[in-house]
């Protein structure tokens, strides 16, 4: 086995591990990028999104930042423990600075740093701006890179380039090398066989989506119907995680969730995501209806709404839209899929083209309708134009299904990223189990756990950037006091 010497070795190429390998080689340190895939598909998910990000401008974060993830529903954690945090950091106990809830420092510091971190993206030659997004009703403000997560791919992997950090490719990570309790390398495997890569360790290799099998225990059998929303993601088979355990990590965040996002089962290509269900119906594989459709913005309610697809017959479900609702402004914006939707002239032609029983999707069409009463509909903001008696009610944009042609779209919940990862602090080291930090261990992006019921939307890549940019610093700083 082949041995390479570097200060830090970073694992995976998306924002968070290319953030981490640049800022670190900044820092002074010598730097390894382990990626396992080829040049052309490195990156991770980053290159396939559009890497909206949760900001109100480059300098400020949107305003409900802290407050989204921090109202997320973590449980009921003993509240005993939980007053333990309410004291200085160093008097906390094992219990208290493992709690499986949120880490308000963490969220503190993403913050605090999303501005600067915007600024030094930029200064590597990403451009930032407010651009279009696909949600027709929005709860937050955005902005995101020109170009999306690709140019955020292409940008700063030039950057480590020209920097001197050695990138290995098609290198997949196996297991972390310790010395008394420290970790200093990497073990891995290459084309030309196992490797070892020594230094500090910053793992950014993301989730476990692309894992079957870890799918499966932590998911159970639905596992089976989540696939990954692009193609990076099945390159995330958990490895990083799995390592990290086993040298005594901390997890965080809820290992029986993962990001939801609807998507067309029909279409291969990224995200082709359908984000249009407000105004039309959704419907099961029965031809019932199982869930409002519209309790208010899309951007704010759509995972919640996509985990009751995932729960239906089969994990799919069918949006039913008629000829007003393709009337609606900039729909299509709203229908990422490059598949055509299902067309008929009458809803019992839609039933069988679709696949549910003629009765059973003519009924549930006629109640809903007998249930949308009078009203302003405006498709541009919640309007309260909701359904009357009916269950599960429409709060909004209830409008009857009845003008043909009527089409159809299949929806799936597909896997953006895993919740469940590692427990880091807001120096971005890697905890262990008694909430000590594992020398020598960071980690950044989404292999973190920091989420438990609902995604704070547009927070993963700024979270990648920001904590990938001080894993690398902080890792740098070990360095050059070691050397001292």
């Amino acid at each position: 086995m082949s041995v390479r010497k570097f200060d830090i070795v970073v694992v995976g190429s998306g924002i968070a591990g290319l953030s981490a390998a640049l800022s670190a080689r900044q820092a002074g340190a010598s730097v390894a990028l382990a990626e396992r895939a080829t040049p052309e598909e490195s990156g991770g998910n980053t290159r396939y999104t559009e890497a909206f990000l949760r900001m109100k401008s480059l300098d400020e974060p949107a305003d409900d930042l802290a407050d989204a993830i921090l109202g997320d529903f973590m449980g009921y954690p003993d509240p005993g423990v939980a007053m333990e945090t309410l004291r200085a950091r160093a008097e906390w106990t094992a219990p208290a600075a493992t709690l499986n809830v949120v880490d308000e420092q963490v969220v503190a510091t993403l913050g605090e740093h999303a501005g600067p971190t915007m600024r030094w993206l930029e200064g590597h030659g990403v451009k930032i701006a407010p651009l279009p997004t696909p949600f027709l009703t929005t709860s937050t403000t955005r902005i995101s890179p020109v170009g999306g997560g690709l140019a955020l791919v292409e940008a700063l992997t030039a950057q480590i380039k020209k920097l001197g950090v050695e990138i290995f490719y098609q290198t997949t990570a196996r297991s972390l090398v310790t010395d008394a309790g420290a970790v200093t390398g990497l073990r891995a495997v290459s084309p030309g066989g196992p490797v070892t890569l020594s230094g500090a360790v910053v793992l950014a290799c993301g989730g476990y989506e692309g894992n079957p099998e870890m799918m499966a225990r932590y998911h159970g059998d639905r596992g089976m119907l989540t696939r990954p929303v692009a193609r990076g993601g099945h390159y995330n088979k958990g490895e990083g995680i799995e390592m990290a355990l086993a040298v005594g990590a901390a997890t965080a965040g809820n290992f029986a969730m993962f990001h939801a996002e609807p998507i067309d089962p029909r279409s291969g290509q990224p995200e082709a995501a359908i984000f249009a269900m407000p105004y039309g119906i959704l419907v099961n594989a029965e031809g019932q209806r199982f869930a409002d459709e519209a309790p208010g913005p899309v951007d704010a309610w759509y995972e919640r709404i996509t985990r009751r697809i995932h729960a239906q017959t089969r994990g799919v479900a069918y949006l039913v839209l008629d000829a007003a609702a393709r009337a609606v402004p900039n729909l299509s914006a709203a229908l990422r899929t490059d598949q055509p939707p299902i067309v008929a002239g009458s809803i019992d032609e839609l039933a069988a083209k679709i696949e549910v029983p003629a009765a059973t999707l003519r009924a549930t069409v006629e109640a809903f309708n007998a249930a949308c009463g009078d009203g302003e509909w405006n498709p541009a903001k919640p309007d309260d134009l909701a359904t009357s008696g009916l269950t599960p009610p429409k709060s909004n944009w209830a409008r009857p299904v009845a003008s043909p042609p009527y089409h159809a779209y299949p929806v799936i919940a597909s896997n953006v990223f895993t919740f469940g990862g590692l427990r880091i602090n807001d120096r971005a080291e890697v905890l262990d189990r008694d909430g000590g930090v594992i020398r020598g261990l960071y980690a950044a992006g989404e292999i973190t756990g920091l989420y438990y019921s609902n995604y704070t939307g547009s927070s993963s890549v700024l979270r990648g950037a920001v904590f990938g940019k001080i894993a690398g610093e902080r890792a740098g700083e070990q360095v050059r006091t070691a050397a001292r």
